[in-house]
């Protein structure tokens, strides 16, 4: 269902309106296509807390936006020795990257405000700004404090930066292992994720040949693809290369026969809740499988007092015993190869609860619990990262049946006062699924344009 109020507010007597009576102003976001895959402006590279990120200035230059400025007005650096073109007057820049990586004390946190507080609202409508910090150093309180600060700052400025510009906390060590993660957060693939802290680890990096075809000659899974998220999901993934084997329920197979059709895949009809359906999987795949995607889930919303037990086990087998299963199945068999990606849905009535769903929240909560449980684990034994999208109100046939004052809430309780879509759950799935992922594991994504519920 098309968002009226997004389109009102576009015009000029909705501009109008919504400034004399102080209501939300979202803006139309720019999200990826094939006509425009990057932002048109360029990036202002700064740094606060003294020494940037060894190899940073050359990943940032890898993105394929123009670095106007190298942070020489905070960190002393020389501009031409990076090759950064300075920036114009008048440039208008599309994102801003701060390298506070070495903020330890509330001194260097100054450099913070110093930093952003003249440019933060020169960034271009529907632009990003990404703070880069340090994990937590045990040895030093001081700097653990300091670091936490940088996440309510991240988050308080992505809920005031306003005009469809997203702010997004990014904690790693080593840049060259971040480049995909940039590269998502930095482009129009990354619209309704703002508010959002990543931690990159040190897993192995494996750089495609093609950045523009990553999953090239490897095979994906999506369960629940036939249609809404899931079928997203699945174009998404053949877009980059992946042969796509398009699961979901027999009642299902004609859609998910249509859809493999036309992304040169396959489909594979199969009750995910079956006993044997990871044997069963396998059998469908024995050259093996290089992306799993968790995406099939159903709701039975109703408040627990009135909530009947069926209700009740329908949802957690679905959502996440049957996860559970299909999981373990395939990891033991091998079926899942080396450096492979699963990546399961969640959601942020898991993360923040939500009347009527108790069902459901137990469901996605415990989709996080398991994320964060194995990840370590199968990157140790399998050299596989397990990781989660946590969606928040996405436009589709079951949101459109919710009536409109609950719609219009949802849609509007974020910091991009709108819906996100299918397309952008399916583009964090895509960065989680990228080969050159492996450092980013055991993390839950939200992607809900900022909710203003829960974390």
């Amino acid at each position: 269902m098309a968002d009226r109020y997004l389109t009102f507010t576009g015009t000029a007597p909705g501009r109008f309106l919504t400034r004399r009576l102080g209501l939300p102003r979202p803006a139309a976001l720019v999200r990826w296509s094939a006509e425009r895959p990057s932002f048109e402006g360029g990036l202002l590279h700064l740094t606060a807390g003294g020494k940037g990120l060894p190899g940073l200035e050359e990943v940032l230059a890898r993105t394929g936006l123009p670095v106007l400025d190298s942070g020489a007005a905070v960190s002393g650096a020389d501009p031409a020795a990076s090759g950064a073109v300075p920036a114009a007057s008048d440039a208008v820049p599309s994102a801003v990257v701060l390298d506070a990586t070495a903020v330890r004390d509330v001194e260097t946190l100054a450099e913070v405000h110093a930093a952003l507080h003249p440019v933060v609202g020169s960034v271009a409508t529907s632009g990003r700004v990404v703070v880069l910090g340090a994990p937590p150093d045990p040895a030093d309180h001081h700097q653990v404090a300091a670091q936490q600060a940088l996440e309510g700052f991240t988050r308080s400025l992505g809920k005031e930066i306003g005009r469809g510009r997203t702010v997004n906390l990014l904690r790693l060590t080593d840049a060259d292992a971040a480049e995909s993660t940039l590269r998502f957060l930095l482009s129009p693939k990354s619209a309704y994720v703002s508010g959002q802290v990543v931690h990159v680890g040190d897993g192995p990096v494996i750089a495609p040949d093609d950045w523009a075809r990553p999953l090239a000659g490897r095979t994906a899974l999506v369960t629940g693809a036939a249609r809404g998220i899931g079928a997203a999901v699945a174009e998404t993934l053949a877009r980059d290369g992946a042969r796509v084997v398009v699961l979901d329920v027999p009642s299902a197979r004609k859609d998910a026969e249509r859809l493999a059709a036309r992304l040169g895949g396959s489909a594979l009809a199969l009750d995910i809740t079956a006993a044997d359906a990871g044997e069963r999987i396998a059998g469908a795949l024995p050259d093996g499988l290089d992306v799993l995607v968790h995406n099939a889930g159903v709701t039975r919303d109703r408040r627990l007092v009135n909530m009947p037990a069926e209700r009740w086990s329908s949802v957690l087998e679905v959502n996440l015993a049957s996860v559970l299963r299909t999981t373990d199945a395939l990891l033991a068999r091998g079926t899942l190869r080396e450096g492979g990606r699963i990546v399961a849905t969640a959601s942020i009535a898991g993360l923040a609860g939500n009347a009527g769903q108790t069902n459901y929240a137990a469901s996605k909560a415990g989709v996080a619990g398991l994320v964060r449980a194995l990840a370590p684990h199968a990157l140790d034994g399998h050299g596989v990262t397990v990781n989660a999208v946590a969606p928040g109100f996405i436009e589709t046939r079951m949101t459109a049946a919710v009536p409109f004052l609950i719609r219009e809430a949802g849609r509007r309780m974020n910091s991009l006062a709108q819906g996100g879509l299918p397309a952008d759950v399916a583009e964090t799935t895509a960065w989680l699924a990228h080969p050159a992922s492996g450092a980013v594991n055991g993390q839950v994504v939200r992607v809900c344009g900022q909710s203003l519920l829960g974390a």
